[in-house]
């Protein structure tokens, strides 16, 4: 455990201001879970015996956060510290947020209501830790257990079943027999919440260090409500030389190896999806999955906008979806990676070899080398084009539109289609990327016709 003068001095102040004002003060939850590992933690949340009221008095500067729910927040130099008053909470009508909420003065109490025995400890720098629930211990045996009754816990929120899984991705912790057969019980409850709350448990569960526990999803029927799309790859096989995994497990080795970029992550969960619907079998017993990418970039342009992705997200992730083979289209050379380049720009062409990599190396091991060799000839042609500045976009282009109109090529199409014919012919022929040789180019043209 972290020694408590890891705490912020902030916090520190928090706490000791409000317990001179004749009030209690803990940290409390993620924070002191996170300081018992080890962990540094992301935010450092008090709570406290004063009334929200209590708390604007006794600090100048605070606004109210969660008033309702008895959050305030309070501003220390620059730092922002959200200060909860003990609270126990009503009737859960939705399986989302509490009907009301009754301010209390023991903090077990507020301690029960909480999701997780791990988060469910207080900590204060001179009594020490209130763990009414041995959340210590079960930190410990690395054990994720609900508080009390799991399936109460997760009919007051049924998002915390995905919360389970997410500790359990992004710990490395085992959830308890209990609180599985909870989340078993309550897994349909998760119909009655909100896309965008779903979709924020499952992106952390992606990025985390162990994205495999998307198996964990599948096994225990939560894939339903997220993601149904992906069942049919644990459905899929790949009987195919280059394959050693069906489509789901290969898509889950991938992101294990796939840096925590959101796009990437995203791209490569979904960058098979198509493969389920491809699906033929030769005479010789071999899988094939045609025109699985462009079949797949439309289900993943559908699954993003279901999760209420931002549009240029969706954008870039069905792009690396789409493309993803492309070194296996046509041959290889640096026109070719020039037209992809027009397409995806530097950035996310290198995100597309980043995803060529991480396929392989989900793929049949004995097939690994001679892929990689292939992504590195693609790898540093690439480099060449970008260093040598090699056109591949218009913006590129030596001469623009108001050129070809002052050449005498009517507005409109006829000056688009010119551009676009001379930013084939330099990406092919790159010496020629200069004004005076595109105008002699386009005069020699029209004199050809």
């Amino acid at each position: 455990m972290k020694d408590y003068r890891e705490i912020p001095q902030d916090a520190l102040y928090i706490i000791d201001t409000l317990e001179q004002h004749g009030f209690e003060a803990y940290v409390v939850g993620g924070c002191v879970r996170d300081m018992i590992m080890g962990r540094t933690p992301n935010d450092w949340d008090i709570t406290t015996s004063a009334k929200p009221e209590d708390v604007k008095s006794v600090f100048k500067r605070t606004y109210d956060t969660g008033i309702q729910h008895g959050t305030v927040t309070v501003i220390v130099d620059t730092e922002h510290y959200e200060v909860t008053t003990y609270r126990i909470e009503g009737e859960y009508k939705d399986s989302r947020r509490p009907e009301s909420v009754s301010f209390v003065e023991d903090i077990t109490l507020d301690l029960s209501r909480r999701d997780f025995t791990m988060n469910a400890i207080a900590y204060h720098p001179v009594r020490g830790f209130i763990d009414p629930y041995n959340g210590q211990k079960h930190i410990k045996e690395e054990c994720i257990k609900s508080v009390r009754d799991a399936k109460e816990r997760f009919t007051e929120d049924a998002l915390r079943i995905l919360r389970a899984v997410r500790f359990a991705a992004q710990l490395g912790f085992k959830i308890s027999n209990n609180t599985i057969e909870g989340i078993k019980a309550c897994k349909h409850l998760l119909a009655n919440i909100s896309k965008e709350r779903i979709r924020d448990e499952f992106i952390k569960i992606c990025m985390s260090d162990s994205p495999e526990a998307i198996n964990m999803l599948y096994e225990l029927g939560l894939l339903e409500y997220i993601l149904p799309e992906f069942i049919k790859a644990y459905e899929t096989p790949q009987n195919h030389p280059h394959h050693i995994y069906n489509v789901a497990q290969h898509t889950l080795v991938a992101m294990k190896h796939t840096p925590k970029d959101e796009v990437l992550r995203l791209a490569v969960l979904l960058h098979d999806i198509g493969k389920p619907l491809t699906r033929t079998t030769d005479a010789k017993g071999i899988d094939h999955f045609y025109n699985h990418p462009e079949k797949g970039t439309d289900i993943a342009k559908r699954v993003l906008k279901d999760l209420r992705l931002d549009n240029q997200t969706i954008k870039e992730v069905t792009l690396l979806v789409s493309l993803h083979d492309y070194h296996l289209r046509k041959k290889i050379n640096k026109f070719y990676i020039k037209q992809i380049l027009k397409v995806t720009g530097e950035e996310l062409f290198d995100k597309l070899l980043i995803i060529n990599e991480v396929d392989a190396k989900a793929q049949n091991p004995d097939k690994y080398l001679e892929k990689e060799k292939m992504i590195q000839i693609i790898r540093g042609m690439k480099e060449e084009i970008v260093a040598n500045q090699e056109c591949y976009n218009l913006k590129m282009l030596k001469v623009n539109g108001g050129d070809l109109i002052k050449m005498g090529i009517t507005p409109g199409k006829e000056v688009g289609d010119k551009l676009e014919e001379l930013l084939t012919y330099v990406m092919k022929h790159p010496e020629a990327n200069d004004k005076v040789t595109l105008e002699k180019y386009i005069q020699e043209s029209a004199r050809a016709i």
